[in-house]
Protein backbone atom coordinates (compact mmCIF):
# COMPACT_ATOMS: atom_id res chain seq x y z
CA UNK A 1 0.00 0.00 0.00
CA UNK A 2 2.92 2.14 0.80
CA UNK A 3 4.13 1.67 -2.86
CA UNK A 4 0.70 2.52 -4.58
CA UNK A 5 0.21 5.47 -1.73
CA UNK A 6 3.46 6.89 -2.73
CA UNK A 7 3.92 6.77 -6.13
CA UNK A 8 0.23 5.83 -7.23
CA UNK A 9 -0.49 2.61 -9.00
CA UNK A 10 0.89 3.57 -12.57
CA UNK A 11 4.14 4.97 -11.28
CA UNK A 12 4.64 1.81 -9.25
CA UNK A 13 6.53 -0.81 -10.40
CA UNK A 14 6.52 -4.94 -9.07
CA UNK A 15 9.76 -4.14 -7.79
CA UNK A 16 8.78 -1.16 -5.71
CA UNK A 17 6.05 -3.22 -4.14
CA UNK A 18 8.40 -6.30 -3.82
CA UNK A 19 11.51 -4.09 -2.24
CA UNK A 20 8.17 -2.22 0.38
CA UNK A 21 7.67 -5.97 1.40
CA UNK A 22 11.42 -6.81 2.06
CA UNK A 23 11.06 -9.61 -0.81
CA UNK A 24 11.53 -10.28 -4.07
CA UNK A 25 9.89 -9.02 -7.23
CA UNK A 26 9.47 -12.71 -8.17
CA UNK A 27 7.29 -12.95 -4.70
CA UNK A 28 4.74 -10.69 -5.74
CA UNK A 29 3.26 -13.51 -8.49
CA UNK A 30 3.48 -16.27 -6.09
CA UNK A 31 0.25 -14.80 -3.88
CA UNK A 32 -1.16 -12.03 -6.90
CA UNK A 33 -1.56 -12.46 -10.59
CA UNK A 34 -0.71 -9.10 -11.20
CA UNK A 35 0.04 -5.70 -9.54
CA UNK A 36 -3.65 -4.73 -11.16
CA UNK A 37 -4.72 -7.73 -8.93
CA UNK A 38 -3.17 -6.85 -5.85
CA UNK A 39 -4.87 -3.04 -5.97
CA UNK A 40 -8.32 -5.11 -6.69
CA UNK A 41 -7.90 -7.04 -3.00
CA UNK A 42 -6.55 -4.00 -1.39
CA UNK A 43 -9.72 -1.98 -3.24
CA UNK A 44 -12.01 -5.12 -2.36
CA UNK A 45 -11.04 -5.47 1.46
CA UNK A 46 -11.07 -1.76 1.74
CA UNK A 47 -14.35 -1.19 0.49
CA UNK A 48 -16.08 -4.64 2.41
CA UNK A 49 -14.49 -3.09 5.77
CA UNK A 50 -16.82 0.23 4.81
CA UNK A 51 -19.84 -1.91 3.97
CA UNK A 52 -19.87 -3.83 7.44
CA UNK A 53 -18.96 -0.84 9.51
CA UNK A 54 -21.65 0.97 8.15
CA UNK A 55 -23.80 -1.34 8.36
CA UNK A 56 -22.82 -2.19 11.80
CA UNK A 57 -23.29 1.28 13.42
CA UNK A 58 -26.38 1.67 11.34
CA UNK A 59 -27.75 -1.81 12.66
CA UNK A 60 -27.08 -0.68 16.34
CA UNK A 61 -29.96 1.96 17.00
CA UNK A 62 -33.73 2.68 15.68
CA UNK A 63 -32.88 5.86 16.17
CA UNK A 64 -32.08 7.71 12.57
CA UNK A 65 -29.59 10.59 14.12
CA UNK A 66 -27.78 8.45 16.56
CA UNK A 67 -27.29 5.70 13.49
CA UNK A 68 -25.98 8.94 11.44
CA UNK A 69 -23.83 9.61 13.97
CA UNK A 70 -22.13 6.63 14.85
CA UNK A 71 -22.42 5.75 11.23
CA UNK A 72 -20.67 8.64 10.30
CA UNK A 73 -18.30 8.56 13.38
CA UNK A 74 -16.90 4.81 12.48
CA UNK A 75 -16.77 5.74 8.89
CA UNK A 76 -14.59 8.83 9.46
CA UNK A 77 -12.62 7.13 12.10
CA UNK A 78 -11.74 4.11 9.81
CA UNK A 79 -10.57 6.61 7.15
CA UNK A 80 -8.52 8.77 9.48
CA UNK A 81 -6.97 5.85 11.17
CA UNK A 82 -5.90 4.44 7.71
CA UNK A 83 -5.62 7.14 5.52
CA UNK A 84 -2.55 5.43 3.09
CA UNK A 85 -4.71 2.39 2.47
CA UNK A 86 -7.97 4.73 2.33
CA UNK A 87 -6.22 7.29 -0.58
CA UNK A 88 -5.49 3.95 -2.10
CA UNK A 89 -9.26 2.48 -2.16
CA UNK A 90 -11.30 5.77 -3.21
CA UNK A 91 -8.39 7.24 -5.90
CA UNK A 92 -6.92 4.54 -7.58
CA UNK A 93 -10.24 2.68 -9.04
CA UNK A 94 -9.50 3.64 -12.63
CA UNK A 95 -6.64 1.24 -12.49
CA UNK A 96 -8.54 -1.32 -12.25
CA UNK A 97 -9.91 -3.82 -14.51
CA UNK A 98 -13.70 -3.73 -15.82
CA UNK A 99 -14.55 -6.52 -14.18
CA UNK A 100 -12.80 -5.60 -10.79
CA UNK A 101 -14.33 -2.07 -11.49
CA UNK A 102 -17.72 -3.55 -11.63
CA UNK A 103 -17.60 -5.22 -8.74
CA UNK A 104 -16.11 -2.41 -6.40
CA UNK A 105 -18.99 -0.20 -7.59
CA UNK A 106 -21.08 -2.62 -6.72
CA UNK A 107 -19.85 -2.80 -3.01
CA UNK A 108 -19.71 1.46 -3.30
CA UNK A 109 -23.62 1.69 -4.02
CA UNK A 110 -24.06 -0.71 -1.54
CA UNK A 111 -22.20 2.12 0.84
CA UNK A 112 -24.37 4.48 -0.65
CA UNK A 113 -27.58 3.03 -0.69
CA UNK A 114 -26.96 2.18 2.90
CA UNK A 115 -26.60 6.02 4.11
CA UNK A 116 -29.16 6.97 1.20
CA UNK A 117 -31.78 4.47 3.32
CA UNK A 118 -30.16 6.18 6.97
CA UNK A 119 -31.20 9.83 5.48
CA UNK A 120 -34.47 9.01 4.12
CA UNK A 121 -35.76 7.13 7.03
CA UNK A 122 -34.47 10.45 9.17
CA UNK A 123 -36.59 12.80 7.33
CA UNK A 124 -40.07 10.13 7.31
CA UNK A 125 -39.14 10.01 10.76
CA UNK A 126 -39.03 13.86 11.41
CA UNK A 127 -35.73 13.47 12.61
CA UNK A 128 -33.51 15.13 9.53
CA UNK A 129 -35.34 17.87 7.33
CA UNK A 130 -33.49 17.80 3.55
CA UNK A 131 -34.73 18.71 0.35
CA UNK A 132 -32.70 16.27 -1.56
CA UNK A 133 -32.20 12.51 0.44
CA UNK A 134 -29.69 11.59 -2.73
CA UNK A 135 -28.00 14.35 -2.34
CA UNK A 136 -27.09 14.97 1.18
CA UNK A 137 -26.25 11.25 1.45
CA UNK A 138 -23.84 11.58 -1.34
CA UNK A 139 -22.31 14.81 1.23
CA UNK A 140 -21.90 12.77 4.22
CA UNK A 141 -20.12 10.32 2.82
CA UNK A 142 -17.80 12.50 0.95
CA UNK A 143 -16.73 13.96 4.11
CA UNK A 144 -14.97 11.13 4.64
CA UNK A 145 -13.81 10.00 1.60
CA UNK A 146 -12.11 13.26 1.33
CA UNK A 147 -10.28 13.49 4.24
CA UNK A 148 -7.78 11.00 3.51
CA UNK A 149 -6.42 13.91 0.62
CA UNK A 150 -5.75 16.09 3.66
CA UNK A 151 -4.84 14.30 6.85
CA UNK A 152 -1.33 13.16 7.83
CA UNK A 153 -0.89 11.33 11.18
CA UNK A 154 0.81 13.79 13.35
CA UNK A 155 -1.42 16.87 12.32
CA UNK A 156 -3.48 19.14 14.20
CA UNK A 157 -6.44 16.53 14.99
CA UNK A 158 -6.38 13.04 15.84
CA UNK A 159 -8.84 10.59 14.06
CA UNK A 160 -10.91 10.60 17.37
CA UNK A 161 -11.16 14.15 17.25
CA UNK A 162 -12.28 14.35 12.83
CA UNK A 163 -14.38 11.39 13.61
CA UNK A 164 -16.79 13.56 16.66
CA UNK A 165 -16.75 16.86 14.49
CA UNK A 166 -17.45 14.51 10.99
CA UNK A 167 -20.22 12.64 12.92
CA UNK A 168 -21.71 16.25 13.72
CA UNK A 169 -21.58 17.60 10.49
CA UNK A 170 -23.15 14.68 8.88
CA UNK A 171 -26.02 15.73 11.58
CA UNK A 172 -25.73 19.13 10.30
CA UNK A 173 -26.02 18.31 6.63
CA UNK A 174 -29.12 16.22 6.87
CA UNK A 175 -30.95 19.01 9.18
CA UNK A 176 -30.62 17.36 11.88
CA UNK A 177 -30.02 18.18 15.65
CA UNK A 178 -26.30 18.44 16.89
CA UNK A 179 -25.25 16.10 19.38
CA UNK A 180 -23.88 17.80 22.70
Amino acid sequence: MKAFADKGFHGTTTRDIAAAAGKSPAVLYVHHKSKEELLYQISKDGHETTLRLVRTAIATTADPAEALHRAMHDFALHHASSPTGARIVNYELAALAPEHLTEIRGIRRAIDDEMRRLVARGVEAGAFDVPDVDLTAAAILSLGIDLVRWYRDGGRWTPEQIADRYAGLALRLAGGAPRT
